[in-house]
């Protein structure tokens, strides 16, 4: 029996309608499917975008924190170089201090006097020469004259052997020098120096630890003292 045009119309439509249906049910398909895709694409890219910016803030957190150890380790060496440089200008002004005091002790008779005899003797054991030159101030000479002739028995008595001692008349120490005396060897080429400057100086470099040490307090951090 043949079907009539409406029968066919009517099929034509139902199957038009199935592949509508079918095609709408594909296309939700692929759309879901790809929805599914961008998200996981947008959270891939999403989390390895936080992952870079984590590590970008925190290698310029590393940084920071390496520029202020560095500013607080120069801030500190300064502040130690200022300490450093503030104890010795107070040690040099205490030395300063003590040669404008030297001059003082010239002006007492006695105890300069013994003082001479004293470095004049010195000289003559550190040289152990059998001939001395001594030079001293202009207005010391008749003092170191009394000092010499006191010393040459004592000097032959500890060493067993005899001493010629002369003064050198025709150069005297610096007006700079406070007092004492500088005793060369025959050829002038061996000196002792024994003036007052030279024994503060001698003084000063064996006693620093022990200024130091009054000026400042212990250092905690010194294992030797030599």
């Amino acid at each position: 029996m043949a079907l009539s045009d409406a029968d066919v119309q009517k099929q034509i439509k139902h199957m038009m309608a199935f592949i509508e249906q079918e095609a709408n049910e594909k296309a939700e398909e692929v759309e879901a499917k790809a929805e599914e895709e961008f998200n996981i694409e947008k959270g891939r890219l999403v989390q390895t975008q936080r992952v870079k910016i984590m590590e970008y803030y925190e290698k310029k957190e590393k940084q920071i924190e390496q520029q202020k150890k560095i500013r607080m380790s120069n801030l500190m060496n300064q502040a130690r170089l200022k300490v450093l440089k503030t104890r010795d200008d107070m040690v040099t002004d205490l030395l300063n201090e003590a040669r404008k005091r030297l001059a003082d002790i010239a002006k007492d008779p006695a105890k300069y006097s013994m003082l001479l005899e004293g470095l004049v003797l010195q000289g003559f054991y550190q040289q152990l020469e059998p001939k001395v030159i001594i030079r001293c101030r202009k207005e010391d000479v008749a003092l170191v004259e009394g000092a010499v002739q006191k010393n040459i028995p004592i000097y032959k008595e500890t060493v067993k052997r005899n001493i010629e001692v002369s003064i050198d008349k025709d150069n005297f120490l610096s007006p700079d020098v406070s007092g004492g005396v500088e005793v060369y060897n025959a050829n002038g080429k061996i000196k002792v120096s024994n003036t007052l400057e030279s024994r503060l100086e001698l003084l000063a470099q064996q006693m620093m630890p022990e200024i130091r040490v009054e000026l400042f307090g212990a250092n905690q951090n010194r294992k030797f003292m030599d």
